[in-house]
């Protein structure tokens, strides 16, 4: 079982996104666990506060370090390992992809803390052991970020997912985007499904796929395939396809 810990000031914010689909299944399967922690609890303020006025002068406020110090304190105290991975969702982490997602999966236990105001006291950061941002825009806070954290990791867990194999052919499982899916009726509105897909034929089923999957991450995600370890055959459909990355 994985066990993430979130460290917010807005627990009541995962209070719904836990409790449906996926997440919801594997927290009552015993898949992984969500703890909680309410970075206010570990407040010396009378109020519960938590943020203060930074040094130099500046607009905005700083989460303090005493507060999250302590939370990070609590959880060690109450786990077996001390050599958690402490993640820092912050706009100016490590962009997070399916290849993060995957190296986190492997963990046993993640702290995760959620960023607010203008950030951190700088001094949290000798905590952390990884930065990680969900793309190139800022939010009011670090709860939607670290519930795609949550989400992605999740899913590759074994047994999460409904069909393991689900994961293995998803979008950027293997550098590239997923192929296009089809479902019943084989016509609506004019538009059909490929022939190839209902052949029977299974070969030809995984190259149509492979093929779509090629031009796909080409037409929407170049970079992408840039990237990606081809094969000689993906290198041949390429061609069929007229695309040239050199």
């Amino acid at each position: 079982m994985l066990r993430f810990f979130i460290l917010t000031i807005f627990p009541e914010f995962f209070d719904s996104p836990l409790k449906v689909s996926i997440l919801k299944r594997a927290i009552e399967k015993k898949l992984i666990d969500v703890e909680l922690i309410n970075i206010r609890d570990f407040s010396k303020d009378k109020h519960r506060k938590v943020d203060d006025y930074p040094y130099g002068g500046g607009a905005g406020m700083v989460m303090k370090p005493e507060p999250i110090f302590e939370a990070i304190d609590y959880v060690n105290s109450i786990t077996a390992s001390q050599k958690k991975r402490i993640i820092l969702m912050s706009p100016q982490g490590k962009i997070f992809n399916n290849e993060i997602a995957r190296e986190l999966s492997k963990e046993e236990e993640l702290i995760i803390i959620c960023g607010h105001y203008e950030g951190v006291d700088e001094r949290v950061k000798t905590l952390i052991t990884d930065e990680i941002s969900i793309g190139d825009f800022v939010l009011t806070g670090g709860e939607i970020p670290a519930l795609a954290v949550i989400d992605a990791v999740s899913r590759l867990l074994p047994g999460v997912l409904g069909c393991d194999e689900s994961a293995l052919f998803e979008s950027f499982s293997d550098g590239l985007l997923e192929y296009p899916q089809y479902t019943r009726p084989e016509e609506y509105r004019g538009l059909k499904v490929p022939e190839v897909l209902l052949s029977g034929n299974h070969r030809e089923v995984a190259l149509f796929r492979r093929k779509e999957s090629l031009r796909i991450t080409y037409e929407k995600r170049p970079d992408l395939l840039k990237k990606a370890k081809l094969t000689e055959d993906d290198k041949k459909l390429l061609k069929e396809l007229n695309i040239d990355l050199d």
